[in-house]
């Protein structure tokens, strides 16, 4: 027998290394959560989002809670959006809206965060944290989003987070 002498030798086959994880990925499915208001902060402690939620037309709710659904189990960085899942940008940067028309051309808006870092979680989180609404050719105002980015901040300044 001739050796091969055309022919390059086959690289060694790697193995796979194993990964230990410290903390959920943003590749992984998440977990939707509501964020409850803590009793320091507002002693009824009111879920801001569900509440929202609850009082939006029912077609508005149920295409609201499909968008949710669908968003974690993409994950969310992977998920096309069909314009109801929208990555904010400026001022509202790191924040997502499921955002909805409702009837008479009503505009239906739920402010979500992603969070990676809440402890005793073995999931991702995609926190509906509140919502409003708006009529047609309307913008929401500067202190509405900062209402927003305010219930965002109380929520972030506690580790294990205040949850529903």
């Amino acid at each position: 027998m001739t050796p091969d002498r055309g022919r390059k030798p086959k690289p060694a086959q790697s193995r796979p290394t194993s990964r230990v994880r410290l903390r959920p990925s943003s590749d992984d499915p998440h977990e939707i959560a509501f964020f409850r208001r803590h009793r320091e902060d507002d002693d009824g402690q009111p879920i801001p989002g569900r509440e929202f939620l609850e009082a939006c037309p029912p077609k508005v709710r149920a295409t609201m809670r499909a968008a949710l659904v669908a968003v974690a189990t993409s994950p969310p960085k992977r998920f096309a959006g069909g314009g109801y899942w929208e990555a904010m940008k400026g001022e509202m940067s790191g924040w997502f809206e499921v955002r909805v028309n409702g009837p008479q051309r009503h505009h239906y808006r739920l402010f979500c965060r992603l969070d990676y870092e809440a402890l005793g979680r073995e999931k991702p989180l995609l926190v509906v944290i509140t919502g409003l609404d708006k009529p047609f050719r309307t913008v929401l105002s500067a202190t509405d989003y900062a209402a927003v980015r305010a219930l965002g901040d109380e929520y972030l300044a506690r580790n294990p987070r205040s949850l529903a």
